[in-house]
């Protein structure tokens, strides 16, 4: 007969960690990991690695010197809605900070995603995305100026790029998205403030109008704690 294999250490804290987890409020405060290793009979490394993976799983979260229950990740749909609409259909309050608003000359990729002649200004705007104030994603959006160029006057970054260019008149007809699992560089982390050893979401997106003109080439950065995506599948 097979003897069943050994639980590892970690494991079995981690599983007792996640009971007690289960038993706390949003925002209530997780024992210490010194009192979890005395109460356990383990290391405070055992601890810190059962810590660490319910960190990276967005169960539970730093805050200042202590961690506490964090909230249910932000479930986003793979959809044409903007981030606000699907922050807001889960009852969260999406927010932006702006970090970068420029012009730059399109290398020959870019120019070509966004069918623009070679060399030809493109506007580039950088933004943290939050959610009930907390730091979810960077995005970064790069739009052909010649189209949407008036948005330097009009447009508020801390508000919805999608409504906005909806209000200019031009419909979303479909996009093409990609995601990945990647690290943070170390500016990532910084500006959502987090670390290099977080797994992140990745999404590369290309939207066009209705017509089959390209919109947007976007990068999206989420933290992988704190973000999940989903998709509705029908034959």
């Amino acid at each position: 007969m097979t003897a069943a294999p050994k639980v590892p250490k970690y494991y079995a804290v981690r599983t007792e960690l996640e009971r007690i987890v289960d038993t706390l409020e949003v925002g209530d405060a997780v024992p210490a990991e010194r009192d979890l290793a005395e109460r356990f009979a383990v290391s405070r490394e055992t601890v810190r690695q059962a810590f660490h993976e319910l960190l990276v799983e967005g169960r539970i979260e730093r805050r200042g010197r202590g961690t506490v229950v964090a909230a249910p990740k932000l479930v986003q749909p793979l959809s044409l809605l903007s981030y606000t609409e699907g922050a807001i259909s889960h009852g969260r309050v999406p927010g932006r900070l702006l970090v970068t608003w420029e012009d730059i000359v399109g290398d020959d990729e870019l120019c070509g995603e966004l069918q623009i002649a070679r060399g030809s200004t493109v506007m580039h705007l950088e933004r943290v995305l939050l959610a009930d104030g907390a730091k979810l994603g960077l995005e970064s959006t790069f739009l052909p100026w010649d189209r949407f160029g008036s948005f330097t006057d009009t447009f508020d970054p801390t508000t919805s790029l999608y409504a906005a260019i909806r209000e200019a008149g031009v419909t979303f007809g479909s996009a093409n998205e990609r995601i990945e699992t990647v690290l943070a560089s170390p500016r990532e982390a910084t500006l959502l403030e987090t670390t290099t050893a977080m797994p992140m979401l990745l999404m590369h997106r290309r939207s066009l109008d209705v017509d089959g003109r390209p919109i947007e080439k976007v990068r999206s950065l989420y933290r992988g704690d704190r973000v999940a995506f989903e998709a509705i599948l029908r034959e």
